[in-house]
């Protein structure tokens, strides 16, 4: 950028670079979800500035600064005593905008830097609690949304979609004679293709059956056929869970149980980031960590130097 240019710049507000940087957004055809949080972040630092620092969002983007941001994270934990966890969501969609801002020099380069937080053990669902929610339901005896229920358990274990792209898959996204899902709704945007477990097979070539929908509709459905809303899911696993005698009941929880039984079974951990649908191997590494201990049991069983020593002869060495 020409120097008349960089001067012209300076004079930009904050609204107008909002709007820049939402309009990039939609070119670079980000989803709604993803915008819809830059909008709610944005709107944090909007208030911030009037409220605290008695601006408006038509301040000049050449007085946004690193202390500025500083000053932003303490009001977010005294205004609404945020941990640092929710502070860093707020904080990372700002980064975005300022960061978009940066590199087409409408603002000064600056780091913007993340709270330090700690990490959380991530819960998972112990295996007395996954026997009591994989126990089948009498067809007999049960309703459409029982059995619906104990199907999307068993799909959630055997594949580790999120609740968003469990929603939106097909009957035609269900390929049981070669044992794949397509799904089309992820959070990276891209296709992926998961294998299906023969008893998950099993578990769909029963329910699709008994659901008996055409190819454009979709797998977990209402009782009258419709799509699932995401609040009409959670209150579905909440009480079936609860029917089962299961007090956990976050979806996301069956993600990590996968996780971990993949790692303890000995799973390839580059297929699970791929299963996973994560594009490195940041988050996997992360669950290997978190599970370490539960690596260490039965370890001397499996360990091939023990099984040696278990096995051992006396053999006489010619020396």
């Amino acid at each position: 950028m020409t120097k008349l240019k960089m001067d012209k710049s300076k004079n930009f507000t904050l609204k107008e670079g909002f709007e820049k940087f939402i309009r990039h957004c939609k070119i670079k055809d980000l989803s709604e979800s993803t915008i819809k949080y830059y909008f709610n972040c944005y709107d944090y630092f909007r208030n911030f500035l009037k409220k605290k620092l008695d601006y408006d969002e038509n301040i000049k983007l050449s007085k946004i600064d690193k202390t500025m941001i500083e000053e932003f994270n303490l009001w977010l934990k005294n205004k609404y005593n945020m941990n640092n966890t929710t502070i860093n969501t707020r904080i990372r969609g700002i980064r975005a905008l300022l960061y978009y801002l940066m590199r087409q020099n409408f603002l000064e380069d600056f780091n913007i830097n993340l709270l330090k937080t700690d990490k959380k053990i991530k819960r998972t669902y112990n295996d007395q609690e996954l026997k009591k929610l994989l126990e089948k339901p009498d067809l007999e005896k049960c309703n459409f949304s029982r059995y619906r229920n104990w199907v999307i358990v068993n799909f959630l274990l055997a594949t580790a979609v999120r609740a968003k792209s469990l929603r939106n898959i097909k009957v035609k996204d269900i390929d049981l004679e070669n044992g794949v899902v397509y799904i089309n709704t992820i959070k990276n945007r891209k296709q992926q293709v998961l294998p299906l477990s023969r008893r998950l097979i099993e578990v769909l070539e029963e329910y699709l059956d008994y659901r008996n929908g055409e190819p454009e509709e979709f797998v977990f459905c209402s009782i009258y056929g419709y799509k699932l809303k995401s609040g009409s899911l959670n209150s579905a696993i909440r009480r079936y869970n609860h029917s089962r005698g299961v007090e956990k009941t976050s979806i996301h929880l069956f993600r990590h149980t996968f996780a971990k039984k993949w790692i303890l079974n000995g799973g390839d951990p580059f297929r699970l980031k791929k299963i996973l649908g994560h594009s490195s191997m940041k988050v996997v590494n992360e669950y290997i960590n978190m599970f370490a201990e539960d690596l260490k049991k039965n370890f001397n069983t499996f360990n091939p130097l023990e099984e040696f020593k278990r096995n051992k002869k006396h053999i006489k060495i010619n020396s």
